[in-house]
């Protein structure tokens, strides 16, 4: 019996060797094969991974198609939708460096206390997915968007993370960028959204394909509501705020 229990332990020490090998290989592959992280500091970039996946699908189905995108500078977006989307999507996002470990034990938590399987992704880490990578939830590529978050902030400036983040995330079928979604939804600029309209396109962040306004899709409107309740306890919106964001009738295009 003791021979057996030696040899479990020889066979456990071995495969945990290897695999920290494994992985040490893949990081050192990963480190000397980034794309050049720095130019996000000065340069917007032209075309994200999940921009070129979403044309191969239109070419497949031979969909005449094109991405609707307008870029727009941090400071032209409305502060109720830069307020959202930091509170409900990382709402350490000014304290961390790229990854959240807080964040990511508390994830744990829940999904040991609920059996229900969350994520902990920070807006950089998002970021880097969206860009480089793919939606899938492969370990190799959630470490490999690690790597990339943690190097991408130590060249490039939170806001302009954020600016970035905006401006080349998923809104829609063919639209990708807050202020193509603020006027294909609403028909007018970013800079005008008011707390309901910010909290519903922050809820669309979840899956922005299923998600659509014009379905009256019931988990959108209660993850709008659940977004105006974490702002209000934020303190990025009042309370009068908040109760007249929940009453107010959201007026599509």
């Amino acid at each position: 019996m003791a021979r057996w229990i030696r040899k479990g332990f020889r066979f456990l020490f071995l495969a945990s060797a290897a695999g920290a090998i494994f992985f040490l290989l893949y990081t050192i592959y990963c480190i000397f094969t980034v794309p050049d992280l720095c130019k996000l500091a000065r340069t917007n970039p032209k075309s994200t991974a999940f921009m070129e996946r979403r044309k191969e699908e239109w070419e497949k189905r031979q969909l005449r198609r094109r991405i609707d995108q307008r870029w727009v500078p941090l400071s032209s977006i409305s502060r109720h939708l830069k307020n959202a989307v930091i509170v409900t999507e990382d709402s350490n996002f000014y304290h961390h460096q790229g990854i959240d470990f807080y964040g990511l034990r508390l994830a744990l938590k829940r999904n040991l206390e609920e059996g229900e399987l969350r994520g902990a992704s920070t807006i950089t880490q998002q970021l880097m997915k969206n860009l480089y990578l793919s939606p899938s939830r492969n370990p190799l590529r959630k470490w490999k968007e690690a790597i990339l978050a943690l190097r991408v902030e130590r060249c490039v400036k939170k806001n302009r993370i954020l600016e970035i983040y905006l401006n080349v995330i998923e809104w829609g079928e063919n639209v990708f960028g807050i202020e193509a979604a603020s006027r294909k939804y609403f028909g007018r600029a970013v800079s005008t959204l008011d707390p309901a309209e910010s909290a519903l396109l922050t809820a669309m962040i979840r899956n922005p394909i299923l998600f659509n306004p014009y379905r009256g899709e019931s988990r959108l409107i209660r993850y709008k509501n659940l977004t105006l309740k974490l702002m209000w306890k934020s303190g990025k919106i009042s309370k009068a705020e908040y109760q007249h964001a929940l009453q107010e009738p959201i007026r599509l295009r």
